[in-house]
């Protein structure tokens, strides 16, 4: 089907609920009707997901998502899918993000046209992109090396900076590209320089490795991962063992021991801050996104820094981010820890045998906390002798 024509073709069968919500997220786009279409579908997109989070997280029971929303999120993902098939050899053609491709193709896997549908169980809640672009051009951005020209396609977007994947043709492998955006103020270049300053002074197999700095576009080249420790555990928490899950764990404990020891706390541990790369017999944890790190005496880390993480302390936003110490660390890894033993990121109703560690780890006396990795690697090895 002509390009055009496709447009104007699904421009029409959406015209009962087309919406300009999100067209500022999609100026780049030079086709007035696909940049409304891609509004559209981003609005639909985003209130079905919301709806959805009403039902979630979900435990080892399947949840129920009603009929009419059910039918409504169908046409969207087979809308997007017709649109990308029928625009993909044209100037027009796009990628879906990362995150919403795989979240899409999820929901398809269960979502019926009548009856609802069984949301299937340990399903965690779903990002929201309000500020965030969930389709891309593909032929909008290129990077030049010495090497060669390659396409760069999204893979994500955040607050500071866009994410790319990029094949080299010299290395004949993938990279990823990370570049700030072009609204960023002076201090959040600095910061941005600065998780590119801090990554590329630490070695170690769990630390992402990055490359190289350019100064004139403000962006780093990092090795590409396979994804995130959420998506790796969403995809295969029915086939983990616990050992294996025991093995993740010992690794983020080894990660952050390192990074500990360069007295450097992170500050923004997540499970979409942990990447992991899958070899034929292992998946290798990386510790990404330094742009929070706190640093002894660094100038950066200031009282009115903004509290982000949703692994965080909560009483971080009446205390204040400035106040982020090791027992903060020591909360987070916790919470982290307790999902990839369980796949679940709700703590109210721990099993028994994690019972005690999660009361430490989480106890909103700090004193009774794990007061460092060391302690908590020990508390987590008991827990694997169970």
């Amino acid at each position: 089907m002509n390009a055009e024509n496709a447009i104007e073709s699904h421009y029409r069968k959406l015209f009962d609920i087309l919406s300009n919500e999100f067209e500022e997220l999609y100026e780049s786009i030079n086709n007035d009707k696909l940049k409304i279409l891609f509004s559209t579908l981003h609005s639909s997109i985003i209130s079905l997901f919301d709806s959805m989070n009403n039902r979630l997280p979900t435990d080892e029971e399947p949840a129920h998502f009603w009929a009419e929303p059910s039918r409504s999120l169908i046409r969207a993902i087979e809308t997007t899918e017709a649109l990308e098939r029928s625009l993909k050899n044209s100037e027009h053609a796009f990628y879906v993000e990362e995150y919403y491709r795989d979240r899409l193709a999820f929901c398809k896997g269960f979502l019926n046209k009548s009856g609802g549908s069984a949301i299937p169980p340990y399903t965690e809640k779903l990002e929201l992109y309000y500020t965030i672009p969930i389709f891309f051009s593909q032929s909008s951005i290129k990077i030049e090396n010495k090497n060669n020209t390659a396409d760069l396609k999204a893979l994500g977007s955040g607050s500071y900076a866009n994410v790319y994947k990029y094949f080299d043709s010299f290395y004949l492998k993938n990279f990823a590209l990370k570049r700030a955006k072009k609204d960023l103020n002076a201090k959040e270049i600095q910061r941005f320089r600065r998780e590119y300053d801090q990554m590329s002074k630490l070695s170690s197999p769990y630390v992402l490795e990055v490359y190289g700095y350019n100064e004139n576009s403000n962006e780093y080249v990092m090795e590409f991962m396979d994804g995130s420790l959420d998506k790796y555990i969403s995809k295969n928490n029915s086939k983990l063992s616990f050992q294996d899950r025991i093995k993740l764990g010992l690794q983020i404990l080894k990660a952050f021991s390192y990074i500990h020891s360069k007295n450097i706390l992170h500050r923004d541990i997540s499970p979409k801050n942990i990447l992991l790369k899958e070899y034929d017999d292992v998946a290798v944890v990386k510790i990404a996104d330094f742009g929070l790190v706190k640093i002894v005496e660094s100038e950066l880390t200031s009282a009115n820094t903004e509290f982000k993480g949703y692994y965080n302390d909560p009483s971080l936003i009446t205390e204040g981010f400035d106040s982020y110490s090791i027992l903060h660390e020591t909360y987070a890894l916790t919470r982290i820890l307790y999902y990839v033993l369980t796949g679940k990121s709700n703590t109210e109703k721990p099993p028994e045998n994690l019972r005690a560690f999660i009361e430490k780890g989480l106890s909103s006396n700090k004193a009774s906390r794990f007061k460092d990795i060391d302690e908590l690697r020990k508390a987590f090895q008991s827990i694997a002798s169970i």
